[in-house]
């Protein structure tokens, strides 16, 4: 999945309560929790992963790499997948599970839209665990299993936050799919054009 640029300044909204980010860690790989302490502590955790010695493995084995290029979040390849765009030069994950984080959306993105990243990434490391491809070029963006999987995951953990479509749209918004493909993506996860 290439990353998503520009942090949105729409997307504000409640957090679950123990929700937090080190928003000040340097630049460099940071165990899972040293980035987001408490999170293996959520209810939104359990819904994620009910298995609590999977979750822990899950937590304590995964790690964030924060990097000062322009991106939001992504799962580090093990390699470059074959058809990557070739402006897109990934972190590899060198054989552990990293989400890369980018420095200003750590830095400067509201809690909600980190909570729903992170989340929707971890969605990605659990899919890779399980053997499925997260780059399956078989699929458009906005019809992949793993894409559509982790999106709804997130959707429903916002809506349980009592987060507005108006929200969801903002977030849902990425500058590689277009139009139409937009509107697929909402209709897919239930949320309304506006």
């Amino acid at each position: 999945m290439p990353p998503r640029k520009g942090p949105s300044p729409k997307a504000h909204g409640a957090v679950p309560t123990g929700f937090s980010v080190r928003r000040d860690l340097p630049v460099g790989r940071h165990a899972l929790l040293e980035a987001f302490p408490g999170l293996d502590r959520l209810k939104t955790a359990e819904r994620h992963e009910p298995d609590a010695q999977q979750r822990e493995h899950l937590h304590h084995e995964t790690f964030v790499e924060i990097v000062s290029d322009d991106v939001w979040m992504y799962v580090a390849p093990h390699e470059i997948p074959a058809d990557a765009r070739a402006q897109w030069k990934p972190v590899l994950g060198r054989g552990q599970d990293c989400i890369v984080v980018g420095e200003g959306h750590l830095r400067e993105s509201p809690d909600l839209i980190l909570f729903l990243d992170i989340f929707h990434e971890l969605c990605h490391i659990r899919q890779r665990h399980a053997g499925l491809e997260l780059w399956d070029r078989r699929y458009s963006y906005v019809t992949r299993p793993t894409e559509v999987e982790a999106y709804k995951f997130v959707v429903d953990e916002a809506r349980l936050l009592g987060v507005k479509d108006a929200v969801l749209r903002d977030y849902l918004k990425v500058e590689w799919i277009d139009e139409k493909e937009f509107r697929q993506l909402l209709d897919t996860m239930g949320v309304s054009a506006g």
